[in-house]
């Protein structure tokens, strides 16, 4: 570390001037100097600006594939250096699982954006969205929803606990999206954030503009930012709803998720009484969630809300459990679980919370406010007195609805017991924290789990249901994944994060575009039926992705089909449903006339119209999308198939693509029979001269 912690800003690392003032940052454990925080003299609106012109530009060149490589290659070169954040990380206070967790799940998180990246987002820089909409009656004029990059820079604003995870599922969909990315760390772990991007701008992976850190407070931010900006807020409630006041926010179009400080419930099942595998997986996940990073986690249980019957027990287990599971200590230690909090500043704060839950009624049933011994760096058991270390604490309250149980949050190893005697009482309990970010439910009984589940889930953002079924593979209460959303209503921000391919689309602008089929291929990169085709030159299916284009078709001969080809379908698969067989049922029924082909009869015969049967650069059909049978096809009818290249997706690592097919049977009276999307891989290059027989 050098004297001040650098910011990495318009392509190179800024340090302020000698002497300038700033925040000393300490380690959690020792209390020893670890760096100096300051942005005096920072031109943060010149940083902002080379987001929106240079990052822009760098992003705008790729294709959503391409960002999705890159982000893997951001993983990769952070996991081959990743023992120097672990390293870096212990000085946080931050246990070898806690570091596991931050890190390794921050490196997760880019690989999963990888992943989905390039399997559910077109190779190009526009995602459609929807359906077709027909807004005229001949095909001329049709409507489709599409996202477009926001033109302007995603600024994250980061909480303490999560430095290196916090940035990343933050960083990664931004990125995808296409939009240049500014950080912004909390000052007490912001070094470690700043080891992280080190590690990515040495790789020289990271385009032009595309990542920017500010180590350091940045007043006046939104000031700066305009129409086109995102800021990404996670902290405190009260923080955020701040800085959603702003103007920028509030008629400047800037746009503002946040994902704050929440009251957490965790429910334990009627059922799940002392001795069931429910009980025992209840108890472990609270003592995880009191001890993994310290307590100090948006997700962690805040309320434990158990039978009034088992609340004896479940104190006595956890007690137990603290007991023989948690080492308090520096976590260079040999044996240690759990560290200190981050600063002693968060220290303090913690313990002030916890006083007043006891001045409102609370009882410290598991754990000491006292200053405790703990487990020193050289192996020693002492008390750390610049050391920011507080024991797990569990409280009891009698009166379950005291209001403070439900407002007030020790960001700690702290978690409050509370006992309910219906399920409507517990559910009832849980709505009282005002929005979380996730309630657990440790029940066997389906009837209680759809019970709670229908009261609480307007209150959540995730819920896990927790049972003997899955507790061995269940991830755990306070473990956000990056395919489903993190984020909650009311006091936990009322925002989304992660969830897949949604917080892509959080970087991006929704637009209804309507114009004829052959502006909307343009626009979208997709075939529309009305738009120009051509099906003059080779067979489609004799192309390469190189030589392939948008629109090249097939029209198919006719087939006949005879009422021999339906019964022996019918009998050769066994499908012998009435409306092929039976004359009489068959014209009973309102949707047919009389007997009919079977739909897989008509898919199964279009494919032998429309396939070229030689070796050719079509490797492999893989699926077929969106199967509907419109019009019932009777003996004697004919049917023809047409096929167009409905949308043509190269595969960035691999020597091969996707093609889509728009794919309309139709009947001798040109009525559409049935439609779908057939899916083939198709190779890059031309294929070689097929070998003679």
């Amino acid at each position: 570390m050098t004297e001040y912690l650098p910011s990495f800003v318009e392509g190179a690392w800024w340090t302020p001037a000698p002497g300038t003032r700033g925040t000393e940052v300490r380690d959690a454990s020792t209390g020893e100097l670890v760096t100096t925080v300051a942005t005096d003299g920072l031109d943060l609106a010149s940083a902002l600006a080379h987001a929106r012109t240079v990052g822009q530009a760098s992003l705008a060149a790729l294709t959503f594939h391409q960002r999705a490589v890159l982000l893997k290659r951001f993983a990769l070169a952070l996991a081959e250096r990743k023992d120097e954040l672990y390293a870096v990380s212990a000085r946080t206070g931050a246990t070898r699982a806690d570091s596991w967790v931050d890190i390794d799940g921050g490196i997760g998180v880019l690989f999963s954006y990888s992943g989905k990246g390039r399997r559910e987002l077109p190779n190009s820089t526009v995602h459609v969205d929807g359906p077709v909409e027909p807004l005229s009656k001949d095909g001329s004029f049709l409507g489709r929803h599409v996202y477009t990059t926001l033109p302007g820079v995603a600024v994250q604003i980061n909480a303490f606990n999560f430095p290196v995870w916090g940035a990343l599922e933050k960083l990664a969909p931004a990125f995808l999206a296409g939009m240049p990315t500014l950080i912004k760390p909390a000052t007490p772990t912001g070094y470690l954030t700043e080891a992280m991007v080190r590690i990515l701008v040495e790789s020289d992976l990271v385009p032009a503009g595309a990542l920017q850190l500010v180590s350091g407070s940045v007043p006046g931010l939104l000031d700066d930012l305009r129409l086109g900006d995102l800021v990404g807020f996670t902290g405190s409630a009260s923080t955020a709803e701040s800085l959603r006041r702003h103007p920028a926010v509030q008629t400047g179009g800037v746009r503002f998720t946040a994902e704050t400080d929440s009251i957490n419930a965790s429910v334990l099942g009627t059922d799940a009484g002392p001795g069931t595998p429910e009980f025992d997986a209840y108890v472990r996940q609270l003592v995880t969630e009191m001890t993994s990073k310290a307590g100090q986690k948006c997700t962690a249980i805040r309320r434990a809300i158990v039978p009034a019957s088992a609340a004896d027990a479940v104190v006595d287990a956890v007690r137990d459990r603290l007991d023989a599971k948690t080492v308090l200590g520096d976590p260079r230690a040999e044996g240690v679980t759990m560290g200190p909090l981050a600063s002693l500043a968060q220290r303090d704060e913690v313990l002030r919370q916890v006083r007043a839950l006891q001045d409102a009624g609370g009882r410290v049933v598991v754990g000491s406010t006292e200053q405790p011994e703990v487990l020193l760096a050289d192996g020693t058991t002492g008390r750390a007195d610049d050391g920011a270390f507080v024991p797990p604490l569990l409280l009891r309250f009698d009166d379950a609805t005291t209001a403070a149980v439900h407002t007030v949050e020790a960001f700690g190893p702290v978690a409050s017991l509370l006992t309910y005697g219906s399920t409507a009482e517990a559910a009832d309990l849980v709505s009282r924290g005002g929005g979380s970010l996730v309630t657990s439910v440790a029940t066997h009984d389906p009837v209680q789990a759809v019970e709670l589940a229908r009261r609480i889930a307007p209150y959540n953002g995730r819920m896990l249901v927790l049972d003997r079924d899955d507790a061995r593979s269940s991830t755990g209460h306070g473990s956000p994944l990056p395919t489903l959303v993190h984020g909650g209503p009311g006091r936990a921000g009322g925002g989304e994060e992660l969830g897949g391919i949604r917080a892509v689309l959080h970087h991006m602008q929704r637009t209804a575009v309507q114009g004829s089929p052959e502006m909307l291929t343009a626009l979208t990169g997709v075939w529309h039926a009305g738009a120009a085709s051509r099906s003059d030159g080779p067979h489609p299916f004799r192309k390469s992705l190189a030589e392939l284009r948008i629109g090249d078709q097939i029209e198919s001969g006719t087939r006949t089909v005879t009422l021999d080809d339906i019964e022996t379908f019918a009998r050769f698969t066994g499908d012998t449903f009435y409306a092929h067989m039976n004359e009489e049922a068959a014209a009973a029924n309102p949707f047919f006339p009389g007997r009919v082909a079977h739909g897989y009869l008509l898919v199964s015969w279009a494919a032998g119209l429309f396939v070229d049967p030689a070796p050719g650069p079509v490797l492999a059909n893989y699926g077929l999308e969106d199967l509907r049978f419109v019009t019932p096809v009777s003996p004697g009818d004919e049917i023809r198939v047409t096929l167009t290249a409905k949308r043509i997706t190269p595969r960035e690592t691999d020597e091969y693509g996707e093609v889509r097919w728009d794919t309309v049977i139709r009947n001798q009276r040109d009525e559409v029979v049935a439609t779908y999307d057939v899916l083939t891989l198709v190779s890059k290059a031309p294929a070689a001269a097929p070998v003679p027989a």
